[in-house]
């Protein structure tokens, strides 16, 4: 809120100048990007309020062709993590937290309940050579993803998992906005976009496009927030290979409605601009 109260007198007079607006906000608000991002938000909601469409089809996107998003389980007791998943029954497809000496346990606990397809999350949490160590569990448990294998600064360690791995790495921390993806490549088999991590709408479609243009598979993930924040990162899942949008569906109390999920499909709002309303 504090970087927010710099913006107003940096926005162009025209709210549709997108390209003027990002570059004010770049140069004012460079290490706030989750406050870059709600304005980016904001000004393509009026963007699309102002020419009467919603987001997706001001970008001439099909919201039939947004994949499924996966749902994630936190790290518990083996007791917690069962009541989860069972919980998480309508979701097909489940993102579990590992990076723990109790990683073993936790894939255990998880296939003991459900046989649905998995991804591993490990937030950096291990070491090239604890990574290495646990493929063949993650190959044994069925796992279709890794996900942040490692610390984010570490690039050999990234290509060294790569290497050694069968199952896809997607990098996270590591790759936070567009001009990281070329050092990736090689690296990793995919990228994932928070726009609170890479702090506007457009830069997303810069990381799809520079993504795109090094073979590399495109992810969309998010922090625990509102349906305001996952509806503007949901109008360009169509472009994307992967969705873990579940921020909104963690929430007891959740202040704004715009896409839904029902069994992991999301659903895109009609409404002009972000389409999300007040509760």
């Amino acid at each position: 809120m504090a970087a927010l109260r710099q913006v107003a007198p940096l926005l162009p007079v025209d709210p549709l100048d997108l390209e003027r607006a990002e570059a004010a906000l770049l140069r004012s608000l460079g290490a706030h990007a989750s406050a870059r991002a709600a304005v980016s938000a904001a000004l393509h909601d009026l963007a699309g309020k102002r020419l009467g469409v919603p987001l997706w089809k001001l970008w001439g996107l099909d919201p039939a062709r947004a994949p499924l998003s996966s749902f994630t389980i936190g790290l518990d007791a083996p007791d917690v993590v069962r009541a989860k998943v069972r919980e998480a029954a309508p979701y097909p497809i489940l993102k579990i937290k590992v990076g723990t000496a109790e990683d073993e346990t936790m894939l255990r606990t998880v296939r003991d309940v459900t046989d649905k397809p998995l991804r591993v999350d490990a937030n950096g949490g291990w070491s090239a050579k604890e990574a290495v160590a646990r493929l063949p569990l993650l190959e044994e448990m069925g796992v279709e993803l890794i996900e942040q294998p490692v610390a984010p600064a570490d690039r050999e360690g990234l290509a060294a998992v790569h290497r050694a791995s069968r199952i896809p790495i997607v990098a996270d921390e590591s790759c936070r906005v567009a001009a990281d993806i070329p050092g990736l490549a090689g690296a990793v088999d995919g990228i994932s976009i928070k726009l609170a991590k890479c702090g506007s709408l457009r830069e997303a479609l810069r990381m799809i496009a520079v993504a795109r243009a090094h073979g590399l598979r495109v992810m969309v993930g998010c922090m625990v927030e509102t349906s305001l924040g996952i509806t503007a990162a949901a109008h360009f899942t169509p472009l994307l290979d992967l969705v873990d949008l579940d921020g909104a569906a963690l929430l007891a109390h959740d202040p704004f409605v715009g896409a839904s999920m029902v069994a992991g499909r999301l659903t895109l709002p009609t409404a002009p601009g972000l389409g999300v309303t007040r509760r």
